[in-house]
């Protein structure tokens, strides 16, 4: 079955990229290849593209969409904290360019038959990469009460986290609860008519998206990523960041404004003790979303938050 997906702000991804020929990029994100593609024909003829993704459909994928690039092309399956390892590897210290676009692609919600959506029937697993030991059903049927509250809430920012906590709780000790559509009923059930009416999102879409970024690790990966990041950047490098949420976007700003950010003492001292330097300029100083034509082409990106740097 084909991989489908559509990527999400290409032009802004392009221009804040700046690919050039006879440079190395990173996408750590392959998803559908729409991206990657778009930097290979940019960094033709003799520039790099190292692409990185979790999930094994996604490598599959890239092995076709990009074959007419091969020779500008080195794939690995893993996750964007392990870019070190990979740069290793390519005897690579140094790269001109990175992307990360942190959403899922229409492949693993439509085909994938892990559990992403809560408008399919299918095995609760939600794992990007399907070698990690712990699903989402184990995570589902196992995790005390508390624990599933504060994944809920926390990642969920969901409202009535303790209410849905208590129910799905109660339902594992009379059944297992295996797939997604239970789990959507679950929650469904565990809300007030009244709230669901007031939501413009379906009931279950803040609890499925709290419970695949417990079970993939997905904001401490992130966190861990941005943390090397900019080490692995050349002069100018850059960094362009796709988030789908606030959680993530807010990493991402704190962290970015962190870098920016220069001497810490106070206005009164007369020369700066902390010697602490700017790391980066910011290319976005706010945040930028996709265009409205955009949106109306492709719905998926209208949560899309874009964020970039350039290392100093």
């Amino acid at each position: 079955m084909a991989y489908r997906h559509i990527p999400a702000m290409p032009t802004e991804v392009a221009y804040y990229l700046d690919c050039q020929p006879g440079k190395i990029y990173v996408d750590g994100t392959l998803g559908g290849s729409g991206h990657a593609r778009a930097i290979c024909e940019k960094i033709l003829p003799d520039g790099l593209l190292v692409g990185i993704d979790q999930d094994i459909d996604a490598i599959t994928n890239a092995q076709k969409v990009l074959q007419a690039y091969a020779s500008n092309v080195r794939l690995f399956h893993g996750n964007f904290v392990q870019l070190p390892d990979f740069l290793t590897q390519l005897k690579i210290a140094a790269v001109d360019g990175m992307l990360l676009d942190l959403g899922l692609s229409l492949h693993q919600l439509e085909n994938s038959g892990r559990g992403f959506s809560f408008r399919k029937d299918e095995p609760l697993d939600m794992r990007m990469d399907v070698d990690t030991p712990e699903t989402a059903g184990d995570l589902i049927n196992r995790a005390p009460e508390d624990t599933l509250r504060k994944i809920i809430k926390q990642y969920g920012e969901e409202r009535w986290a303790n209410q849905i906590a208590h129910n799905i709780v109660s339902v594992r000790k009379q059944t297992a609860i295996r797939t997604s559509r239970q789990l959507a009923e679950i929650v469904a059930g565990s809300i007030p008519a009244r709230a669901i009416s007031d939501q413009h999102i379906h009931p279950a879409t803040r609890v499925f998206m709290a419970l695949r970024i417990a079970v993939n690790q997905e904001l401490d990966k992130l966190e861990a990523f941005l943390e090397f990041a900019v080490d692995l950047l050349k002069p100018d490098g850059r960094l362009c960041v796709l988030s789908f949420h606030s959680l993530e976007d807010r990493i991402v700003k704190q962290r970015f404004k962190a870098l920016a950010q220069g001497c810490l003492c106070p206005p009164k001292l007369p020369q700066c003790v902390c010697g602490q330097k700017s790391r980066i300029r910011l290319l976005t100083k706010k945040v930028v979303r996709p265009a409205a034509a955009e949106i109306a082409a492709n719905p998926m990106a209208r949560s899309t938050r874009l964020r970039a740097i350039a290392k100093l």
